[in-house]
């Protein structure tokens, strides 16, 4: 009885090895199979130069914190670019409030701004306005009038470019040139190219009797 156990002994234990390999590799499978899988990254797809919402006949107005007006838009029609986060609109109106309330207007055929229209690109028939007003020391500026088929203008800065020949109307004085670079805050104006300039003399208080 005993040979007889120790020969079946014998030939069972040459297949326990194997039956352990087949247990183990059913283990590893089980645990491939119900591990976390690894997230696929993800593909990040270029933004392209394309609206994503339109506008027509619309108005937009944004204010500052205090609640004080900052400026309204008013457009035949408008495009939001969401990669360079641009507003495209056709036939552009623009009133502009800076911090003393001083009253900027624009016009253009076509234009290119931000949110709150504090920098713009006036393209076609451009126009921008600042009218004559006191200053915080009470002295009357002068009214000031663009002209040209480009204008870049930055309301916050008080600062207004083109690469194209413009005209610049300070009171009754006038200037022209190929290109413009006007600094407001400090009162520099930079033309280049043709440059050609009409000053008027202010009038005289007149004579003594």
């Amino acid at each position: 009885m005993t040979r007889l156990l120790l020969s079946i002994w014998d030939r069972v234990s040459i297949y326990v090895p194997i039956a352990m390999m087949g247990l183990m590799a059913l283990g590893t499978y089980w645990l491939v199979e119900n591990s976390p899988k690894a997230e696929k990254p993800v593909v990040q797809r270029p933004v392209r130069h394309e609206p994503d919402y339109f506008m027509k006949d619309f108005s937009v107005t944004t204010f500052v914190e205090s609640g004080r007006l900052k400026s309204e838009v008013f457009g035949a029609a408008a495009r939001h670019f969401p990669d360079t986060d641009m507003l495209e609109i056709d036939q552009i109106r623009i009133r502009s409030f800076d911090d003393q309330g001083r009253l900027t207007t624009a016009t253009a055929n076509r234009a290119l701004t931000n949110d709150d229209a504090s920098v713009v690109e006036l393209f076609g028939n451009a126009l921008l306005v600042r009218e004559a007003q006191p200053d915080p020391s009470g002295n009357m500026l002068p009214r000031i009038e663009f002209r040209g088929e480009y204008l870049h203008a930055n309301t916050d800065t008080e600062r207004v470019k083109s690469n194209k020949p413009v005209q610049l109307r300070r009171g009754n004085d006038v200037f022209v040139g190929d290109t413009m670079d006007f600094d407001n805050i400090n009162q520099i104006l930079v033309m280049q190219g043709r440059v050609k300039g009409v000053i008027t003399p202010k009038p005289s208080s007149g004579a003594k009797r």
